[in-house]
């Protein structure tokens, strides 16, 4: 049996795939206040001792908060650009080889943000960073699930433009209330425009809402997917169609999803067969990025050497990254693990 040591290890070595990344999630708090002090954007707390206290939030909703306060700060090409690539440099030196990451136009919309604005600074950032590292990436434009069905049919078409920079689409924010098929016409005019489609459904909403995102939706991936496995029919579905889950374990951790690492249904996922992977989700927030939600699960959830190979291999075979790219990643992480 290896030793947990051995695991962290090889953890850190092994080539790995960011697929649930909110890049507005990523927002440390030094940075935050530099931004806010660069645009001179007023925030209720008078120094970055005081923001990180925030950090420090025990609900969903003071989550929420926050979230959108770091979000007022983004105001200029070069804040979104500063924000990606701060992130793109920690993965980098976790040794994160392709990333595919979620940006919320709608959040920024709202504030009189051009469309333009923020996907030049993210995209700018990504191509960088491929430039610079080879680390290559996906683009994922979320629509906000609590926001109606009209404002993403205005937020797709500010999009269209840019689509040859877009890769897929997904659905975040607020899950109790909203669910996918509320979304059902929006995902059709994304997929007549050949978007992949995902969708986040079953980390506080109910089996049922991970029905909708397959049958009605007919997502590419699902986004946590924890409560799935309440429903073993569900569970058989997904097998049958190796959807990806892209799984956030210290995310879950934080909002309560789970009460404790020990308790994470990842193990169990793995063993239905299904091909769950590790992602951070909102690592500024929740307690690491993805070598921190890697640990996580090594220390305190036993996984086993196997396991953590079919993790890896999950997020490479589960990502939208070229074919050829598949096959190196995976031949890489064969010789490590051999």
């Amino acid at each position: 049996m290896d030793s947990k040591d051995t695991l962290l290890q090889l953890s850190k070595t092994m080539p790995k795939t960011e697929l649930h990344l909110h890049i507005e999630g990523t927002f440390e708090a030094e940075q935050m206040f530099a931004i806010a002090q660069r645009n001179q954007v007023p925030l209720k707390y008078q120094s970055v001792e005081a923001l990180k206290a925030a950090y420090q939030f025990t609900n969903l909703q003071d989550f929420l908060d926050l979230y959108y306060q770091g979000m007022s700060v983004l105001l200029h090409e070069v804040d979104f650009y500063d924000l990606t690539m701060a992130y793109l440099t920690k993965v980098h030196e976790e040794n994160v080889v392709h990333v595919e990451i979620f940006f919320d136009p709608q959040g920024h919309l709202s504030r009189g943000v051009a469309f333009e604005t923020q996907i030049t600074g993210i995209y700018r950032a990504l191509q960088d960073a491929q430039q610079q590292w080879g680390m290559s990436f996906k683009l994922i434009m979320s629509f906000l699930r609590h926001l109606s069905e009209e404002s993403a049919f205005e937020t797709l078409e500010l999009a269209k433009p840019f689509l040859n920079w877009i890769d897929g689409v997904g659905l975040d924010s607020s899950e109790l209330g909203h669910p996918p098929e509320k979304f059902l016409r929006v995902f059709e005019a994304c997929q007549a425009l050949g978007l992949k489609v995902t969708a986040h459904a079953g980390e506080e909403g109910p089996p049922e809402y991970v029905w909708q995102a397959i049958e009605q939706i007919k997502v590419d991936r699902i986004d946590h997917g924890n409560r799935a496995l309440e429903d073993e029919k569900l569970v058989a579905v997904i097998k049958e169609q190796e959807l990806t889950l892209t799984v956030c374990p210290l995310s879950n951790l934080k909002l309560c999803v789970v009460n404790d690492m020990t308790d994470h249904p990842i193990k169990d996922m793995l063993a239905l067969g299904l091909k769950a992977t590790v992602n951070s989700d909102d690592p500024a927030y929740f307690g690491g990025y993805m070598q921190a939600n890697y640990n996580a699960l090594i220390n305190d959830s036993d996984i086993n050497k196997a396991e953590l190979y079919q993790l890896a291999v999950n997020g490479i075979t589960g990502s939208w990254m070229d074919q050829e790219l598949k096959y190196q990643h995976l031949d890489t992480l064969k010789s490590l693990f051999s």
